[in-house]
């Protein structure tokens, strides 16, 4: 048994292990309007978010400097499913690019990094999404 758990634990790739998660791009859930299924998540380095356009009209877009160092811009485009592996840790703040001024954030932590909490600190929100932000911020630790 012992060389069966040292076979998956030492021989296995990590990608093989990996967890993804799926978040939904929404017009409405839980009496809100403009909303990602889930507002924060967590997960591994090698692991991957897919963003599912359920409802039309709606993106992913990091937000400048609200990503680790390293990472480089991403936008998917306006109504199409989206993914992304997350290879960086740390804290990765994104909108939906249609309606960020309407409180459509999220958060990916990679990791259990929370090493570029101050430049998410800093970021500027747009409409109400500075409202969303000041909810979620202390979440995030």
């Amino acid at each position: 048994m012992k060389i069966i758990l040292i076979f998956f634990t030492l021989i296995l790739p990590t990608s093989l292990l990996a967890e993804d998660v799926t978040i939904e791009m929404l017009n409405k859930l839980d009496g809100e309007n403009m909303v990602f299924s889930k507002k924060i998540v967590k997960i591994d380095v090698g692991d991957t978010v897919f963003w599912k356009s359920t409802d039309p009209g709606h993106n992913v877009e990091f937000i400048k400097k609200g990503v680790p160092e390293g990472v480089e811009k991403f936008k998917s485009k306006v109504g199409k499913d989206t993914e992304y592996n997350f290879t960086i840790p740390g804290i990765y703040a994104y909108w939906c690019t249609p309606h960020k001024s309407m409180g459509m954030i999220g958060f990916v932590i990679v990791g259990n990094d929370l090493s570029n909490i101050e430049s998410i600190n800093k970021l500027k929100y747009i409409g109400a999404s500075k409202k969303v932000a000041q909810k979620l911020l202390p979440e995030l630790k």
